[in-house]
């Protein structure tokens, strides 16, 4: 969990993405996420998180629905979301945190 903290203790936006790729709408998410990413460059980072190989993280942060998007700033949870996301939503929201 130390590497989780250093992850999100950072002074630009990241926005985790927990999915499994036995989920559709989890997987529906990576082209959107990529736009995203591309979208904000270096002003934020995008990072996915298999729930299959992290289920310890995934419990503590009680994520129960997939996809379960996330953002963090400065090793504070900012805002949370249970479901699909488009780019453009996304792409603001994080801009709010920038």
């Amino acid at each position: 969990m130390s590497k989780f903290g250093e992850l999100i203790d950072v002074e630009i936006p990241v926005l985790l993405d927990f999915y499994t790729e036995k989920d559709n709408q989890s997987t529906a998410m990576h082209p959107i996420l990529r736009d995203v990413a591309a979208a904000l460059g270096d002003k934020a980072k995008v990072i996915k998180i298999d729930v299959e190989k992290n289920k310890e993280l995934a419990e503590a942060l009680r994520v129960k629905g997939l996809p379960t998007l996330i953002i963090y700033k400065n090793g504070e949870m900012k805002w949370r979301h249970s479901g699909v996301q488009d780019a453009n939503t996304l792409i603001g929201i994080i801009q709010e945190y920038v």
